[in-house]
């Protein structure tokens, strides 16, 4: 059956998807007009300050806020008391706003206060008295699994929770997993195998380092808290800051201004909460604004992980059966993504190759360290850089040539993933071959000078897109333009500044200049699921899609009628209703007539992907237990490594990018490099490091290395269409994917380089150094 997606447009004018479209945001940002949260002031705004904890891990004895509240000039001081409820995104409840008894992690607010001036408000910061009894800490995921270890959480089990986990004992927040085939066919795959490898992965925290840092301005008025915050999914800071304050979410309603970056870190609430009881306490407007050392230290990074793999082997070539164990730092509040997202780790491992039989497990733990969260990709690319680099080993155990191991085992139309969803369109073939097409797998390439070693590999991937619901109004104006009101956020990746307003104008058959979007308003715009897994084209665009025919189907009954004919001999053209032999009625003209008549003219559309079909006796614990939106992708590197520096140098990078349906391949492209560069940055030079005493060490971009332009070499890319039945005109997400496999393909063409296993991210000089001494001892 044909998906409604695919209905033909009624605008033979010309398309309006499929062209690189200018941005409706474009000129405002480069022009420095753009007015973003840090940029919002209301008349009267204090400055808001927050007391943070210098422990990982103590009790508060005493707590005195008297001397900051005497300070003349400061109108208020909250603390735990004021904010007394507990919240957590989706699945753990266990975060408060403010520590009360005990401390979890340097950087934890105490209190907070509002005052005229900063000046004032760091005199009442200081003013405040804290006795505080410094506790042995888990700072690192060993210490925190050893039996002996104090709990980061001695409460747990006391936390609300959305549904039962396989295990949530000691430090454990969490623990999902995928079982796949008998005990008895696993043991004996195991058992008949010609080679087992067994390997094991680290990665650091990466921070998502947005330019703009979170900010959030908030006021008190009729009993309503108002925000205007940075952030990716104002729902989901309504939600979560109404639980804090223990109020109704239509007591909250939260006002999204341009937004300077977010990368999955502005998902969560942070600072909203703060900034709403210091308002209500002051009866003033509130800003909070983090300084960039308190954006290193104290936000959702991406989680610190380990993974451990075991895999049986055939002599041919064929995947037997595979263990793995994914350990993922929680940081000590379940605050992000990295809960909720625990089942995207074990379906990853288990979602490009063929794994017949499968144990798998995802344990999240709790560790007295700042908590993290959602970067883009989520736990994505530590899972695939495992999964490609464990790989790359058992090609060189057997003695085969990596890319036909590949070849041997990926997944193709009709098989399943290790979850049993069939996958009945993976184009995973295609996608490489498209890289191979514009790569010779087996020349061999010259290094450029002696000392210098040269490496490359290919990597494939299935990922998924966020399938969570949206809803979006469509209205005509009485000018004839179109109106798009929706609280899905613009964060930079021009899925609202130009996919929903192509997509409408595609529907509508008007041109893309004269569609507009509303900013994002809880009091507004319906529900949306938030920019996050690269879900705004492909969810909030179908619901714009399907509120837009809404209002086509209007406009072509009402245009029927002035120009009396049968509706369906009316095609939409650049903003007029055209009747079959020539004459017309501008949508201007239809508007004002409609007003008159059964009134203005619009519609509304709502859209959630269809559940996953998968075997449900194969996952447990898990929030997420397959993929929706399932695109398919191949990254080819080749690098240069200096034997004597251990530097690395990127040759060629070349991506096959499954869109599902091109909406606007200049974003795309955009998207593609964007991404790539940041998981150059992971693979090659991020890492967010913490002391033994859980102190976050990088501060500030003087020691945290991110890659600047001179890192980022060409993006060689293909887009390839594949549609998808369920995101508009075939779309799928675009903005994760290609973050995923870069560590993975970039880590793999080093160790064929130096002709030595890495298994730890960042791939620095030092760790090169490291396995090339090791290389040469192994001989």
């Amino acid at each position: 059956m044909t998906s409604p997606s695919f209905e033909p447009a009624i605008n033979p004018s010309g398309r309006a998807i499929g062209v690189s479209s200018d941005r409706s945001d474009g000129v405002e940002k480069v022009t420095g007009q753009a007015v973003y949260t840090m940029d919002f002031e209301e008349a009267g705004t204090l400055v808001g300050l927050v007391l943070r904890s210098e422990v990982a891990r103590g009790r508060v004895l005493r707590l005195n806020a008297e001397p900051a509240e005497k300070i003349r000039g400061v109108r208020a001081v909250a603390t735990h008391l004021d904010v007394p409820s507990l919240s957590g995104m989706s699945v753990v409840k266990d975060q408060p706003t403010f520590a009360s008894d005990m401390i979890r992690y340097v950087g934890e607010p105490l209190a907070a206060v509002a005052a005229d001036n900063e000046a004032i408000a760091r005199r009442a910061l200081a003013a405040i008295e804290v006795e505080i009894e410094e506790l042995p800490a888990v700072v690192n995921l060993e210490s925190a699994m050893a039996p002996d270890a104090p709990l980061v959480h001695e409460n747990w089990q006391s936390y609300e929770i959305a549904m039962e986990a396989e295990d949530r004992s000691g430090n454990v927040v969490w623990q999902n997993g995928i079982k796949r085939g008998t005990d008895a066919e696993f043991e004996r795959a195991f058992a008949e195998a010609d080679a087992i490898v067994e390997d094991r992965f680290r990665v650091p925290r990466q921070n998502q380092t947005p330019i703009e840092p979170h900010v959030s301005a908030a006021s008190y008025r009729n009993g309503r808290y108002v925000i205007h915050t940075s952030t990716q999914f104002p729902y989901m800071i309504r939600q979560r800051t109404a639980e804090l304050l223990n109020v109704p979410p239509s007591q909250v309603r939260v006002v999204v201004p341009t937004v300077g970056g977010g990368f999955g870190g502005k998902l969560d609430a942070i600072l909203e909460p703060i900034a709403c009881v210091l308002a209500r306490k002051s009866r003033r407007p509130v800003k909070v604004t983090n300084t960039r050392e308190e954006e290193f230290a104290t936000t959702g990074c991406r989680e610190n992980a380990s993974v451990w793999l075991r895999t049986a082997v055939s002599a041919d070539g064929r995947i037997l059966a595979q263990s793995a164990e994914v350990l993922s730092d929680n940081g000590a509040y379940s605050s992000g993504e990295t809960v909720v997202c625990a089942g995207i780790a074990t379906i990853a491992l288990g979602s490009t190759y063929r794994i017949p039989l499968a144990r798998y497990t995802s344990k999240v733990i709790y560790t007295n360290t700042p908590p993290t969260a959602a970067f883009r990709g989520v736990n994505g690319p530590y899972c695939i850089f495992a999964v490609e680099n464990h790989v790359e080993h058992l090609a060189r155990t057997i003695g085969m040539d990596r890319r036909e191991f590949r070849m041997r085992n990926v997944i193709q139309k009709g098989d399943a993933m290790v979850n049993g969803q069939v996958l009945d369109d993976a184009y995973l073939l295609e996608a490489m071959a498209s890289v191979e097409s514009r790569v010779t797998w087996h020349q061999h390439a010259v290094p450029s000078a002696p000392g210098k070693l040269r490496g490359k590999a290919l990597v494939p991937l299935s990922w998924l897109t966020n399938g969570g619901p949206a809803e979006a109004t469509v209205h005509l104006a009485d000018d004839g333009s179109i109106m798009i009101t929706s609280a899905a956020t613009e964060i930079g990746t021009g899925a609202v500044a130009t996919g929903m307003r192509q997509i409408v104008a595609e529907v509508v058959g008007v041109s893309v200049d004269r569609v507009r979007i509303s900013a994002p308003d809880t009091d507004g715009g319906g529900f949306d699921n938030g920019a996050q897994g690269s879900r705004t084209t492909f969810g909030s665009g179908e619901a714009a899609r399907r509120a837009a025919t809404a209002v086509r189907e209007q406009i072509r009954r009402s245009a029927a009628a002035l120009l009396d004919c049968d509706a369906g001999r009316i095609e939409l053209i650049d903003g007029h209703a055209v009747r079959e032999g020539g004459s017309s009625v501008s949508f201007a003209d239809i508007s004002r007539d409609q007003f008159g008549k059964s009134g203005p003219i619009s519609g509304t559309g709502s859209f959630v992907a269809a559940a996953p079909k998968f075997d449900v006796g194969t996952v447990t614990g898990a929030a997420v237990t397959g993929l929706s939106g399932v695109s398919y992708h191949a990254h080819y590197a080749e690098v240069e490594v200096d034997a004597a520096t251990g530097s690395i140098d990127i040759l060629r990078y070349v991506v096959a990018q499954d869109v599902g349906r091109a909406i606007n391949p200049a974003m795309i492209r955009g998207q593609v490099r964007g991404a790539v560069a940041q998981g150059i940055g992971y693979a090659l030079y991020e890492e967010v490091r913490i002391d033994s005493r859980g102190h976050v060490i990088d501060t500030g971009f003087e020691s945290y290395r991110v890659p600047t332009v001179l890192d980022i070499p060409p993006i060689d890319l293909e887009i390839l269409e594949n549609p998808s039945f369920e995101g508009p005109f075939g779309a799928k997400g675009v903005a994760e994917p290609p973050i995923v496999p870069v560590a993975a393909v970039l880590c793999a063409a080093v160790s064929d380089a130096i002709g030595h296993a890495i298994t730890e991210l960042p791939v620095t000089p030092f760790r090169v150094l490291e396995a090339l001494q090791s290389a040469e001892q192994a001989k």
